[in-house]
C-alpha cells in the first residue's frame, strides 16, 4: 500500500516537471526577444525536452565504472551533505543552486568528457539538464532513476524468480558481477576463506579546459 503511495506521488512528480519543461520551452517559443540571449533556439529546447535521448541507464553507468571509461564525468547535483553522506565513484559534486557559477561552467560547457548529471532519482538533474540544454551546453546526459535507481538495479539487484526469462538471469548476474566490483558481499562469498577483495575505481584527476570568452564586438 506503501509502495504504490509513493510510486503514485513519484510519477505525479515526473509528470509535473515534463510540463512545467514543456511550457517553459513552448513560452520560449512566444518569445522572439529571448532568442538573442545566449544558448539554443527555443524550438530546439522544445524539441530537446520531450525526447527521452538525454537519459543514460544505470547498466550502463556501471559498464564505464568497472571498464574504466575515461570518457565521461559524473557531476552529482544534491546538496554538500548528501554527496558527503554517499555518491557515485569520482563524481563532483555541482549543487543544482551553484550550477551556473563560472567554475561550475567550466566542467559542464567543455568538449573533452560527456557529462553525466544525476540526484537521488532524476528529478532535479532534469532540472539542471533544461539549464545546461537551454545554454547550448553538448554532450550532457542524465543517470535514469538517478542513486535511487542504482541501489535497486546495481547494489541491490533483485533475484529473479525462476518462472522469468533466461534474459532475466543473464542481467542479473551483470548486476550482481556489478554490486561485487562496488564492494557488496554475497554470503557464498563470505564462506570462502581467502576470497579477493574488492577492486577499487581509480581515482582520476579531471583537468577541464576553460573556454575563451568571445572577445566583444564592436570598438571605438
Amino acid at each position: 500500500m506503501v509502495k504504490k503511495k509513493i510510486a503514485k506521488v513519484l510519477a505525479f512528480r515526473y509528470k509535473l516537471l515534463a510540463a512545467i519543461l514543456i511550457l517553459l520551452a513552448g513560452g520560449l517559443v512566444l518569445l522572439p526577444k529571448y532568442q538573442k540571449h545566449e544558448g539554443i533556439k527555443p524550438e530546439e529546447l522544445l524539441s530537446n525536452v520531450i525526447s527521452p535521448e538525454r537519459y543514460i541507464t544505470t547498466d550502463q553507468v556501471a559498464h564505464k565504472l568497472i571498464n574504466r571509461d575515461p570518457s565521461f564525468i559524473l557531476i552529482d547535483v544534491r546538496d554538500e551533505k548528501s554527496y558527503a553522506n554517499y555518491s557515485l565513484p569520482n563524481a563532483i559534486n555541482i549543487p543544482l543552486k551553484k550550477l551556473l557559477e563560472e567554475d561550475s561552467r567550466s566542467y559542464l560547457n567543455q568538449n573533452q568528457f560527456d557529462v553525466i548529471l544525476f540526484s537521488n532519482d532524476h528529478f532535479y538533474a532534469d532540472q539542471a539538464w533544461i539549464l545546461c540544454n537551454r545554454l547550448g551546453f553538448k554532450n550532457i546526459r542524465v543517470l535514469k532513476g538517478g542513486i535511487n535507481n542504482w541501489f535497486k538495479t546495481i547494489i541491490n539487484p533483485l533475484k529473479p524468480s525462476e518462472n522469468m526469462p533466461a534474459e532475466a538471469f543473464d542481467l542479473y548476474t551483470t548486476r550482481k558481477a556489478a554490486s561485487m566490483y562496488f564492494g557488496v558481499v554475497y554470503p557464498e562469498q563470505a564462506n570462502v576463506a581467502g576470497s579477493e577483495t574488492k577492486i577499487e575505481a581509480p581515482k582520476r584527476v579531471i583537468t577541464v579546459q576553460k573556454k575563451k570568452k568571445k572577445p566583444a564586438e564592436g570598438g571605438c
